[in-house]
């Protein structure tokens, strides 16, 4: 790490005075953070830290709990869904798109170039093809996610302070642009609106944390709420397991002989 890399191996450990965020960001960085950065980062673990029962790391620790298992297994399971990058490594798709994004759109304020860009995305023309722009529509929220809103307004105070101002205008565009867009290709009038993960990649960028620590700073947060689910789910007097039922709607197909297939 230090003679290849470059990198501190120097151990420091938590000063009792300080918040978990500040704790956190001096254990990695020592000085070189902001009362801002400390104060983001805060906000960010709070707001990440429950999300309902619904979400698939949440429902993976009641479905392991309901089982009677031991709080260290099911928290692990909880670890294991949020690693998916559909789930919590979603806000890595984010920045590595919105990166190949500033370098492929050369005005970053040319809504016509933007959205040509993002419609090729969309058609699997561009980036990487999944036909996906990163970030845009959310299983509940349909008007907008009040998560995104407010972490779009600490990303801007964050720019601003490092002079980054430039690239969260375009990150705004490429919202506002992006959910033009996929309606436009879903042909819904269903509203459609940018995610959690659209700005907390970005987030965690400017305040200088690696890209490796993203989904484990996203469980940090988020193991708040799965302990509060996971004691409930334990206190039910009914204590059944969860065991949820599928119905397949394919309807009967002709069997065919193992030799035939």
């Amino acid at each position: 790490r230090h003679s290849v890399q470059g990198r501190s191996l120097h151990i420091r450990y938590p000063i009792e005075n300080l918040s978990i965020a500040e704790n956190f960001l001096f254990m990695l960085k020592h000085d070189r953070y902001t009362e801002l950065d400390a104060r983001t980062l805060d906000l960010l673990l709070i707001i990440q830290a429950e999300h309902g029962g619904g979400n698939n790391s949440t429902f993976t620790v009641r479905v392991t709990s309901s089982t009677r298992t031991d709080t260290y297994s099911s928290i692990a399971a909880g670890i294991g869904s949020l690693k998916g990058p559909l789930h919590g490594g979603a806000n890595i798709k984010v920045i590595n798109m919105f990166h190949h994004l500033k370098e492929q759109i050369s005005d970053w304020t040319n809504t016509d170039e933007i959205d040509t860009y993002l419609k090729r995305m969309l058609n699997k023309e561009a980036y990487d093809n999944t036909g996906l722009i990163y970030g845009i529509g959310h299983a509940v929220y349909t008007m907008s996610d009040p998560r995104a809103v407010e972490l779009k307004r600490l990303a801007g105070e964050l720019a601003r302070e490092k002079d980054r101002k430039e690239e969260y205008d375009f990150l705004c565009l490429l919202e506002q642009e992006g959910v033009k867009c996929v309606s436009a290709f879903r042909k819904t009038k269903k509203p459609i609106c940018a995610n959690l993960d659209f700005y907390s990649g970005f987030i965690y960028e400017m305040i200088g944390l690696p890209q490796e620590i993203y989904t484990p700073i996203f469980a940090m947060a988020r193991i708040v709420g799965w302990t509060a689910h996971r004691i409930e789910e334990l206190n039910f007097d009914g204590r059944r397991i969860i065991r949820p039922a599928y119905k397949n709607i394919q309807g009967q197909k002709e069997y065919l002989s193992i030799d035939k297939r």
